[in-house]
Parts: structure tokens; sequence; C-alpha cells
């Protein structure tokens, strides 16, 4: 986290970068994706020095959040199948596609 960043900031980090691992995202990956978005919603809120166009315009990071939940017709992405076929060891997941793999994990 930036330094000067607030608790409240912090802890959010860390729990976006928590959420992400149990979700499977390798640790750096993680990293940066709570990095990213607790440094978007500071520049939303006022709190960086320095903001882009598009952290201010965009989407919030909560919204989208919830636009892709993954409720919809198309389910969960690949790589959250893929992730969760790891965890269970199903053998030849690597060379499943999207399909392959939901119908392995009984997701059909």
């Amino acid at each position: 986290m930036p330094r000067g960043s607030s608790p409240k900031r912090e802890r959010q980090y860390e729990h976006i970068k928590e959420s992400a691992e149990a979700r499977g995202v390798p640790e750096k990956r993680a990293e940066e994706i709570a990095a990213r978005t607790v440094n978007k919603e500071r520049a939303r809120a006022g709190e960086s020095e320095t903001a882009s166009k598009l952290s201010l315009e965009d989407v919030s990071s909560g919204r989208r959040g919830g636009l892709r939940s993954h409720t919809g017709a198309q389910g969960p992405t690949y790589e959250q199948l893929y992730a969760e076929a790891r965890r269970r060891g199903i053998r030849g997941r690597s060379d499943m596609n999207k399909t392959q793999l939901r119908r392995a994990l009984g997701k059909d």
C-alpha cells in the first residue's frame, strides 16, 4: 500500500487480497488486483494527489464486481473453473476448454 494510506484502505487491501487468493489467484496477482482496486477507490474519494480520468469516470470497483458476479447466463469464467478444478485435483484440466471444465466439475 502507498505511504499515508488510511487504516480503512489498509483493511480494504488485505480483504481484497485474501479474497482473491481464496479464489485461487496467485499471491502476486492478488496483490496487484488489491492495489489497483484500492488505488482506484482512493482516487474516486479524492484521497490521492493524482488520478486518471478513467479512475474518476469509470464504473466503481464495487459496482463492477457486482456486475461480474457470474450469476448470469455465462456463469463462472474459465479461470475460475480451472482454479476450482486444480483445487479438486481433476486430471487433464489443462487440456480442457470451459465447457469440459464445467462438465468435469459437475456444473452442467
